[in-house]
C-alpha cells in the first residue's frame, strides 16, 4: 500500500502570488501541477484567484482554486489549491507592464503570509517574484522581499542565502550599491553571516558543514598587494569562528572558489556582496535556484528569479525554481525547533 500523508501534520506553507502581471501566476500553476508537493506540504497560495483561473490555460491540469476566507479554513478538498486574497483586491491584469497598484498587492499579500507565521497559523513562506521598480512606482521603500521580512519580523541579523543541490552561497549584504557593500565588508558581519550559514546547515541535518569564506580583491588581495580587507576583516573573522568549533576556511581567491563547492569540496560559499554570489550560482543552476532568507524567526524561501516581464503570460516560465523553493521550505519547516 502506498502512505498515506496526513495533511494534518504537514507544514502549512503560504506561497504568495507575487507581481501578478509577471511570471509568479504561471509559475505557480504550473507548480501545483506536481503532485509531490503536496505529499510535502499543504500549500495556500495568497493572491488573485482571477490571475490564478486566468493562468490555467497555460496549465490545464492545475487544481481549481477553492477561495477561503480565513486560514482556519485549511486544509481543502483535494483536487483543489487554497487560494486567499486576504482582503485584497487585485488590479486588472496587465501583463508584462509595471503597475503600482499590482506591487502594492504583493506586498500586502506577503505582509499576510509573514504575520500568519509569526502568529502560528502557518509554517512558511515561499515567495514568487516581485518587481524592485515596481515598489518604487507604488512609493514603497523596499528593495525587496528581504527587507520587508525584516521589518515585520523585527530582525536586524538576517541574511540572504541562495541554494542548490550542489550550492549553497550566503551574502553578507543583499541589496546595496556596491560601494556601499564593500564599506559593510567588516569582521563582525563576516563572523555573524558564517554563524548564521552554519546554523543553516545544521538544520538542514548535512553532516558534514565545510565553509569557505571568498576574498572581496581580485586573488583575496595577494597578501595585501590587491587591498587590505582580507587580512583586516575578513582573515580575523575567519579565525574567530574556527574558534568557535565552525569548520570554515579562507579567504580563497573568489574566481575559484563557487567552482571548488560545486565540485564537492567545500558545503557553503560566504560571498562578500550580491553579484559576487549571484553571477556563478546563476551561470550553473539558473533554473534550479532556491533563495533563503536566514537569520529571521520564520521559514521564508523564494524563486531566484525576477518577474520576467519580457516572457509573462507567454507560456514559456519555467516553474522549476519554484519547485525547489516549496521543497525546501517544507523541509526547513519540518526541521524547525
Amino acid at each position: 500500500m502506498k502512505p498515506q500523508h496526513n495533511q494534518a501534520v504537514l507544514p502549512r506553507l503560504a506561497i504568495t502570488m507575487g507581481d501578478v502581471n509577471g511570471v509568479g501566476p504561471e509559475i505557480l500553476v504550473k507548480a501545483m501541477c506536481d503532485a509531490r508537493i503536496r505529499k510535502h506540504c499543504v500549500p495556500v497560495v495568497l493572491g488573485s484567484a482571477k490571475a490564478w483561473g486566468e493562468a490555467r490555460r497555460f496549465a490545464p491540469n492545475a487544481p481549481r482554486a477553492h477561495v477561503i476566507g480565513s486560514l482556519d479554513e485549511l486544509p481543502v478538498e483535494s483536487g483543489a489549491v487554497a487560494i486567499y486574497e486576504a482582503g485584497v483586491v487585485a488590479p486588472d491584469l496587465r501583463p508584462g507592464t509595471l503597475d503600482a497598484d499590482a506591487a502594492r498587492c504583493a506586498v500586502a499579500w506577503l505582509r499576510t503570509a509573514i504575520r500568519a507565521c509569526m502568529a502560528g497559523s502557518l509554517d512558511g513562506v515561499v515567495t514568487c517574484p516581485i518587481n524592485k521598480e515596481g515598489l518604487h512606482l507604488a512609493g514603497i521603500r523596499y528593495t525587496g522581499h528581504t527587507e520587508i521580512l525584516a521589518e515585520e519580523t523585527q530582525s536586524k541579523d538576517y541574511r540572504m542565502c541562495l541554494f542548490t543541490d550542489r550550492m549553497r552561497i550566503v551574502h553578507i549584504t543583499s541589496h546595496y550599491p556596491l560601494v556601499e557593500a564593500i564599506a559593510m565588508v567588516k569582521r563582525d558581519r563576516i563572523a555573524e553571516s558564517i554563524r548564521i550559514g552554519h546554523d543553516s546547515l545544521v538544520r538542514l541535518g548535512l553532516e558534514r558543514r565545510r565553509i569557505a569564506v571568498a576574498g572581496l580583491n581580485p586573488h583575496a588581495g595577494e597578501a595585501g598587494i590587491l587591498g587590505s580587507e582580507e587580512a583586516r576583516e575578513i582573515e580575523p573573522a575567519v579565525a574567530l569562528c574556527a574558534g568557535e568549533g565552525i569548520d570554515c576556511s579562507g579567504p580563497y581567491p573568489p574566481d575559484t572558489v563557487f567552482r571548488r563547492m560545486n565540485e564537492g569540496e567545500f558545503d557553503m560559499v560566504i560571498a562578500m556582496y550580491h553579484d559576487q554570489g549571484h553571477i556563478p550560482l546563476k551561470l550553473i543552476a539558473m533554473d534550479e535556484g532556491v533563495n533563503v532568507t536566514l537569520g529571521i524567526p520564520v521559514v521564508r524561501t523564494s524563486v531566484d528569479h525576477g518577474t520576467a516581464y519580457d516572457i509573462a503570460w507567454k507560456g514559456e516560465a519555467r516553474e522549476n525554481s519554484l519547485c525547489a523553493a516549496i521543497d525546501l521550505a517544507a523541509k526547513l519547516a519540518r526541521r524547525r525547533p
